[in-house]
């Protein structure tokens, strides 16, 4: 009897672990962009699940195939909203480096607004409520879309996205900054 109890206490300590450690799927997205010469192919849509209770940021992050940071930027989304965003219009016209990247990942974070707005996303408080699409250009000229993929958002992975965001806030001069399609904001 005391042997099956402490398995079954076990058991549930265990449990109780690996549900503390579970990570909300509405936090951290993760997606790429590829063809992006065909101007207004690729696009991403974000909306808003409501689970936060009102409006949150979806701070962008835009790395070119060198896993570089090449634009940021934080959209808000209202609940229930959707925005929708040209790949190459809105998230890789204007890059750091002046070179629009033709192929590269997409980073997106569901952060709290800061006095009901979205500032730059240099310092984020994940808030979960975010989900995302992209279509894809692929090379035999065929459009797909996919889902963003949820991934495991650390401290130390926020922190390196703020400062890699903030470097470029502070040395690219209006280069290196996204733009969201605020006609589409919902």
């Amino acid at each position: 009897m005391f042997r099956t109890f402490s398995i079954l206490a076990g058991l549930v300590g265990v449990a109780a672990i690996l549900s503390a450690q579970a990570i909300d799927p509405d936090t951290f997205k993760v997606s790429y962009f590829s063809n992006n010469q065909e101007a207004d192919q690729n696009t991403v849509r974000v909306t808003n699940v409501g689970t936060s209770g009102g409006n949150i940021c979806a701070d962008i992050y835009v790395f070119d195939p060198n896993q570089e940071l090449s634009e940021c930027c934080s959209c808000l989304v209202t609940p229930d909203g959707l925005i929708e965003l040209s790949v190459h219009f809105d998230l890789t016209f204007n890059p750091l480096t002046g070179v629009v990247p033709d192929t590269g990942a997409i980073k997106i974070v569901s952060a709290a607004t800061s006095g009901g707005a979205c500032s730059a996303p240099t310092s984020p408080k994940a808030a979960a409520g975010i989900r995302a699409w992209a279509t894809h250009l692929q090379n035999d000229g065929s459009l797909t879309e996919t889902e963003f993929l949820d991934s495991g958002l650390s401290a130390a992975e926020l922190g390196r996205l703020a400062a890699q965001c903030k470097a470029i806030q502070l040395v690219g001069s209006g280069k290196g900054v996204c733009t969201c399609n605020t006609e589409n904001v919902g």
